[in-house]
C-alpha cells in the first residue's frame, strides 16, 4: 500500500503543478475546484478538464486533451511505479496482471517486445491487443506475441468515466479470456 500512496502523492503534486501553470498563464481554475472534481479519488487531467469546460475555454473534455492544453501545453510528466513492481504488487495481491495497450503511440513510446517476454517469464497473465489506439496491425502482432508466450488477449475501451472521450464497451475481451482471467485471480472473490 505504501507504493500506491506513493503514485497517488505524486499525481496530486502534479494536478496541483498543472494548476498553477495555467493560473500563471490567466487560466481561472482552482486546486480545490479541481479537486472538488475528483470527489475524493486520486485527482487526474479529467478533472482538470472538467475545470477548463467549467471555464468556458474548452467545450468538451476531448477538446480539453487537445494539444493547445492537456494534450501538450499543460501535460506534466507523471511518476509511475516501475512496471516490475506493479507486476509483484498485482501477483501478491492474487490479481491478475495483464498489460495494457503496450502498442499505443497516442500514449507514449511502444513497448517493445522483449519487455513483454521479460513480464511473461515474471508471472505476465495477459496482453491487452483490442484497444482504440492500436491499429488493425498493431493488434495482430499483439494477438501474434500473445500466442507465443501463452498469455490471455484481452481488449478494453479504456472508459474511466464519462468525462473521458471514451466509448464504454468499444473494445471488449472474449467470454473465453475472461473466464481465464476469473480463474487465475486468487485474491479477492470475483464480482459477477
Amino acid at each position: 500500500m505504501a507504493e500506491l500512496a506513493r503514485v497517488r502523492r505524486a499525481r496530486e503534486e502534479r494536478g496541483q503543478r498543472i494548476v498553477e501553470r495555467l493560473r500563471s498563464d490567466g487560466v481561472d481554475v482552482t486546486w480545490d475546484e479541481v479537486r472538488g472534481y475528483a470527489n475524493g479519488g486520486t485527482v487526474g487531467r479529467p478533472h482538470v478538464a472538467l475545470a477548463l469546460m467549467r471555464a468556458g475555454l474548452v467545450g468538451s473534455t476531448q477538446e480539453a486533451f487537445e494539444a493547445r492544453w492537456l494534450g501538450e501545453r499543460y501535460r506534466l510528466p507523471k511518476e509511475d511505479t516501475d512496471v516490475f513492481t506493479a507486476l509483484r504488487l498485482v501477483l501478491e495481491a492474487g490479481g491478475v496482471p495483464v498489460f495494457a495497450h503496450p502498442r499505443a503511440t497516442k500514449r507514449g513510446a511502444v513497448v517493445p517486445d522483449s519487455l513483454i517476454v521479460e513480464l511473461a517469464a515474471a508471472g505476465l497473465v495477459g496482453l491487452e491487443a483490442d484497444h482504440e489506439a492500436h491499429a488493425p496491425e498493431e493488434r495482430a502482432h499483439v494477438r501474434a506475441l500473445a500466442g507465443e508466450l501463452g498469455l490471455v488477449v484481452t481488449g478494453s475501451s479504456d472508459f474511466h468515466g464519462t468525462h473521458k472521450p471514451v466509448r464504454l464497451g468499444a473494445f471488449t475481451t472474449a467470454i473465453e479470456a475472461y473466464t481465464q482471467i476469473l480463474n487465475s485471480a486468487h485474491g479477492v472473490p470475483a464480482l459477477l
